[in-house]
């Protein structure tokens, strides 16, 4: 546990003391979400951090938005060899050709789950049965895991629909994200009593 030097708040240690990350643990970590769009942004996010730091991305999430059409996965599943070019030349984004080539086909998959199960929310939250998972002997440090059988799973099923960048580590990332799964650790200030 941390605690920020402009707050008193205890949090996870992972957030330090950057107040854009403080921010995010504070407003979004491990909160639910069943927007279609959010959903879909932090599934290109995750993508695009696998090797670097989450706060990388945070830091340039204003120009993601930007770059990838505020996330509107209609219009990003539309990119064309054009778009990447443009995208590829954005030094405020991460400018991996197969990162973002993978972006452009998520979308386009995103959008079939979407017309198979209504929304892409009831499609991903039934890896956990519609709820937040929280492990049953709480969570500290050293409990905090990489995966886990539920995003085993969702990643496998998402790599045969298609899906490019969604390995299980990725996945559980999303998951923590989308408070799909709650990781925050006993004496953080959001941890939830089991």
């Amino acid at each position: 546990m941390e605690k920020s030097k402009t707050q008193k708040r205890p949090r996870c240690w992972w957030c330090g003391d950057d107040p854009l990350y403080v921010k995010y643990h504070d407003e979004e970590w491990g909160v639910p979400v069943h927007d279609d769009r959010k959903l879909f942004e932090m599934l290109i996010l995750e993508g695009f951090q696998a090797g670097l730091s989450w706060i990388t991305i945070l830091r340039k999430r204003p120009r993601f938005l930007k770059a990838f059409a505020n996330f509107n996965v209609r219009k990003v599943a539309a990119f064309t060899k054009k778009d990447v070019d443009r995208l590829l030349k954005d030094e405020g984004i991460v400018r991996n050709r197969l990162k973002i080539e993978s972006s452009i086909t998520n979308a386009q998959q995103f959008i079939k789950i979407q017309k198979e199960f209504g929304t892409f929310d009831k499609y991903i939250w039934q890896f956990t049965d519609f709820k937040t998972y929280r492990d049953p002997k709480g969570m500290t440090r050293k409990r905090i895991r990489p995966t886990s059988p539920e995003s085993d799973a969702l990643s496998k099923d998402l790599k045969e629909r298609g899906f490019k960048f969604v390995g299980s580590t990725i996945i559980y990332a999303h998951m923590q994200a989308t408070g799909m799964v709650d990781d925050h650790v006993e004496g953080c200030w959001k941890y939830v009593q089991r």
